[in-house]
């Protein structure tokens, strides 16, 4: 099946760097629902059956115009979320960041015992999540389209350690802005194969904020490359 990953549209959080994972957490920004709100003219014929969010707000009211566009309701899945920040939750100091992102891409690297502090480890993130992206593939038919709102820390470690053409430096190095997508196609079984890494968000670089300092779309070390073209590790 195709699943077509969406992160949330902007919060203050990505605004101000600030690493922000609590539930329910923040809604959207006034730019954050303008990147929703771009997202039905974008994925309108894409065949979309259905529609997942996290337990987290910002998922929710990202979905709600792709949702209201097509009928659909979104379905609350509990393993979506984005991965927890324990005790660093809330901060934006650089050492926390960097100990962040260095803890949940180290889990690419297959250090899974590795835990955040005050948190979980790689082990107990990668089996929610792969439990929700389980649940959706054995609820559809092999042909079908889904669309999986979820976030950005969370799609970049998942897919760079379950996507086949991808793996961990590629999302480590590339960027994933608010309302990007990641569209993959495969099952657990068969595995899975990236179609496109859209960098940008889905309505355009028009709905990037260059000023906001969002550490989680960022990348790791260094700035990234151009992203407006979708590739795949394959294509670079």
């Amino acid at each position: 099946m195709r699943i077509l990953f969406i992160r949330h549209g902007q919060t203050q959080a990505n605004v101000d760097g600030a690493l922000e994972t609590a539930t329910p957490g923040p809604g959207l920004t006034s730019l954050g629902t303008r990147q929703a709100e771009a997202v039905p003219a974008a994925l309108g014929d894409a065949g979309i059956s259905a529609i997942y969010v996290s337990k987290l707000r910002r998922t929710h009211e990202t979905a709600a115009p792709l949702a209201a566009a097509l009928g659909l309701t979104p379905i609350e899945l509990p393993g979506l979320h984005e991965i927890e920040a324990g005790s660093l939750e809330g901060l934006s100091d650089l050492e926390s960041v960097r100990g962040y992102m260095g803890t949940v891409f180290g889990w690419g690297e297959g250090h899974l015992d590795r835990a955040m502090p005050g948190g979980l480890d790689g082990t107990a993130f990668f089996s929610r999540f792969d439990a929700d992206v389980a649940h959706i593939v054995a609820s559809h038919a092999a042909d079908d389209t889904v669309v999986v709102v979820s976030h950005g820390a969370a799609i970049r470690v998942w897919t760079g350690s379950r996507v086949a053409n991808l793996g961990e430096e590629f999302t480590a190095e590339n960027r994933l802005d608010n309302t990007a997508v990641v569209v993959v196609d495969g099952s657990p079984e068969s595995g899975w194969t990236a179609l496109s890494w859209g960098g940008v968000p889905i309505g355009g670089a028009a709905l990037n904020d260059p000023g906001a300092e969002d550490v989680i779309g960022e990348t790791v070390d260094e700035p990234a490359a151009e992203t407006s073209t979708a590739k795949t590790s394959t294509e670079s």
